[in-house]
């Protein structure tokens, strides 16, 4: 904690009293007297269940809490049996074992004496010769007492061979009592299965427990977490061979020098393993350039996918097929209702709107794509009257629940995120909608649609009933989607899938700036900077070359001038949004620089680098089905508690929504990071009512035309960029695209082919 002072020591003594524990976290808080100390030892921090009488030993930090005063922040801790009979008294009569209270345990020790704990190990049967336990309570007492044996050897083994209290308490969550079998027979699979936990902790792991530096299973492994990394971080459904290799090879390497050259030895040794997984089918190859598998010897140049990604891209690629392919009837009174919505609505319809609208009302399968100010709101709306006029029930979704409320409010109707219309269900961590169950509806429209990556897409389409309708609206000249693939993009590249693309920018959007300027940035053209005292102004460019500068004019914006100007909250209603997380002008500084500025006081607790505060704005960094959050998911600190270490978020889930709060404690706190300032990345979906964006030359690897497209669309009255010149020319001379590797448009292409 900031300014306590911090020693690192070790102690041993005994158990007097546990005054906090989570049992579902681990978190404890727990007194022990120490031989030589009058006062007790405060323990703090995540670690295995201790009993009163119980003797540990303990490492940690010296800290001193200003509230709680001296505490010990342990590292590890390990028990050791009592010694005494009246440390195995209290030892067993402490309620660590159920159906053990403190007069039984006193029958137990006067029976056996300090032989108490041995006979309870080795010979348990023993048990029933304690006077008053008859042989049914004597069997259901060994079995506890058998079960926390069981929790303590798996967490000593774990913090053994390199686990820390946080991960083995985590560990021991996802495992249970078969977490020794599992993790010395495959500790790679924590990288996988046990999130927070990557590639280097598991071969941390590994290492202890004697795999080789140069086996198989260590090449395997890496190989795929490399792959993993590609399509849960990079976005791509496939790595090519040599891409994957080199990606593993530094994964494996132990410096930076090995990392940017990798040994040519380490090099072959991956190459027989991936041949090895690619035979043995943990991945799949497929030939350059092909839809045609691999063969193990010759993977040069192949694309290699994960399994269950293979799977999913493949059967999407049929079923979107088959809903593009197949001829819809067309709707009952479509000119009428068309010319219904014109007169209610005040609208008339451009050419292009009137094909899009007549379209859905032809095809099963409809892409409408398009930029800000083109009209596909109206459209939204005008399909809607078609769909009403034709008596068909419609539902509303989009990907995020910002996105859907927005949806909500611009057509009055009910709108939900394609989680909930799918009916998530945590249990499970499955939709409940699928092809056997599709979604109650004859039509669905979903918005933001650029957003949805593969497997969401995938479980979208497979719930589509046969007959039901799907439009698919947004702006495929954003970023893709955080998750696998480019769905949107693919679909329409694929010439397959019905498209109508709205180009016209509509009167009343022309007068904005930050319309104008979407289309210039999109065009690679500079943006348009308004004239000197042009109070309608709603777009303007802040010249700093250096991230300093920059920094410090970007909190001048969001806490002073912006406010003072537009009247705008500077915690709900300006958003940072910036090309990296490091750096000067990164996520990470500029969320403690704000904070600092914004919410510098209050209930707290630190976690990690990033201290928390109640009024904090936060976002959820990856998909949490037992909380029901979402990757993206952004919301208020409403509470802290210090003593047991958790925070509550309040988030906002749309106009007819009051909110709902989510608990976080232990491994959880890990999904959040402040969100002052967020990635452009993180902010699709979402609009926020003033927007500031930093572009500079320190940004140059992410710098790209759709990336900077992407962070003005964020903005809905006021977009500032404080930007270097040479950065923004950059970015706009940058025809590239964010680079993912994908077959989709020719899987959509192969199926209609086939069919």
């Amino acid at each position: 904690m900031a300014g306590a002072e911090q020693r690192e020591i070790a102690i041993e003594g005994e158990v007097e009293r546990v005054t906090f524990e989570n049992r579902e976290t681990g978190f404890r808080v727990v007194k022990v007297a120490v031989q030589g100390r009058r006062d007790l030892v405060t323990m703090v921090g995540v670690f295995p269940q201790v009993a009163v009488g119980a003797k540990v030993r303990a490492r940690g930090t010296v800290e001193i809490d200003r509230q709680h005063g001296e505490q010990l922040r342990v590292a590890s801790v390990t028990e050791l049996a009592p010694t005494t009979l009246a440390g195995i008294e209290k030892y067993l009569g402490s309620g660590l074992i159920k159906g053990i209270g403190e007069r039984t345990a006193s029958r137990i020790v006067e029976r056996f004496g300090l032989e108490t704990l041995k006979v309870l190990d080795e010979q348990p049967h023993r048990l029933a010769e304690v006077p008053g336990l008859g042989r049914a309570r004597a069997e259901s007492l060994v079995k506890a007492w058998q079960e926390q044996r069981t929790i303590r050897d798996v967490m000593v083994f774990l913090q053994a061979h390199g686990a820390s209290p946080q991960l083995a308490t985590r560990i021991f969550k996802k495992y249970g009592p078969k977490a020794v079998s599992i993790v010395s027979g495959d500790p790679y699979r924590l990288a996988i299965d046990v999130w927070g936990i990557g590639f280097r902790t598991a071969d941390r792991i590994a290492g202890s427990l004697g795999i080789a530096k140069d086996s198989l299973v260590r090449m395997q492994a890496a190989l795929l977490q490399a792959l993993r990394d590609a399509t849960e971080s990079g976005g791509s459904c496939y790595v090519v061979t040599e891409d994957l290799e080199t990606r593993g090879a530094r994964l494996l390497a132990e410096d930076a020098v090995e990392a940017a050259e990798p040994n040519p030895d380490v090099l072959e040794r991956l190459r027989e393993a991936l041949a090895t997984l690619v035979r043995s089918g943990y991945v799949v190859a497929e030939r350059a350039g092909t839809l045609e598998r691999a063969r193990a010897d010759a993977l040069r140049g192949a694309a290699i996918y994960g399994v269950e990604m293979h799977a999913t891209e493949s059967r999407l690629a049929e079923r979107l097929a088959k809903l593009a392919v197949v001829e819809g009837a067309q709707l009952p009174g479509v000119v009428d209702a068309i010319a219904l919505f014109e007169k209610d609505s005040g609208t008339v319809l451009a050419e292009e709107q009137r094909l899009a609208v007549e379209k859905a009302a032809r095809c099963p399968l409809l892409v409408v794509t398009g930029g800000p100010g083109v009209g596909k709101t109206t459209i939204v709306k005008a399909i809607l009257s078609v769909f009403d006029r034709a008596k068909l029930t419609t539902r509303l979704a989009a990907p995020t629940g910002r996105a859907a409320k927005r949806m909500s409010e611009a057509t009055g109707r009910e709108a939900a995120t394609l989680h909930r219309v799918l009916e998530f269900d945590p249990k499970t961590g499955s939709f409940k909608r699928d092809a056997k169950k599709p979604i109650d509806a004859d039509a669905i429209i979903v918005d933001e649609s650029s957003m949805v990556d593969v497997s969401m897409a995938d479980s979208l389409v497979q719930a589509v009933g046969d007959g039901s309708r799907l439009v698919l609206v947004g702006d495929v000249d954003q970023l893709p989607s955080v998750g696998p693939g480019s769905v949107l993009r693919d679909a329409i590249a694929s010439d397959i899938v019905p498209c109508v693309r709205l180009l016209k920018i509509f009167r009343q959007a022309e007068q904005s700036l930050i319309v104008q300027n979407a289309h210039r940035i999109n065009a690679g053209e500079m943006p348009v900077i308004p004239e000197a005292g042009d109070s309608n102004a709603d777009f303007f460019v802040v010249e700093k070359k250096e991230a300093e500068d920059a920094r410090k004019v970007i909190l001048e914006l969001v806490t002073r001038r912006i406010p003072r100007r537009f009247g705008l909250d500077p915690v709900r209603d300006i958003q940072v949004l910036t090309p990296m997380n490091r750096g000067p002008a990164g996520t990470i500084l500029l969320n403690e620089e704000l904070q600092a500025a914004l919410n510098p006081s209050g209930p707290s607790m630190t976690r990690g680098r990033t201290t928390f505060r109640v009024g904090d704005k936060v976002m959820q960094l990856r998909n949490d089905y037992d909380r029901n959050v979402w990757n993206g998911d952004v919301g208020i600190v409403s509470a802290i508690s210090g003593e047991d270490e958790s925070l509550v978020v309040r988030y906002d889930d749309g106009p007819k929504s009051e909110g709902r709060e989510v608990v976080y404690d232990g491994a959880s706190l890990d999904e959040l990071v402040l969100a002052y300032a967020s990635t452009i990345h993180k902010s699709q979906g979402s609009e926020y009512p003033a927007v500031v964006l930093p572009l500079l030359t320190s940004h140059f690897v992410m710098l790209t035309k759709n990336l900077v497209y992407t962070g003005v669309t964020r903005g809905k009255r006021l977009v500032v960029l404080v930007a270097d010149p040479r950065a923004l020319r950059l970015a706009l001379a940058q025809e590239r695209r964010e680079e993912r590797m994908t077959k989709l448009a020719e899987r959509l292409r192969s199926v209609s082919c086939r069919g």
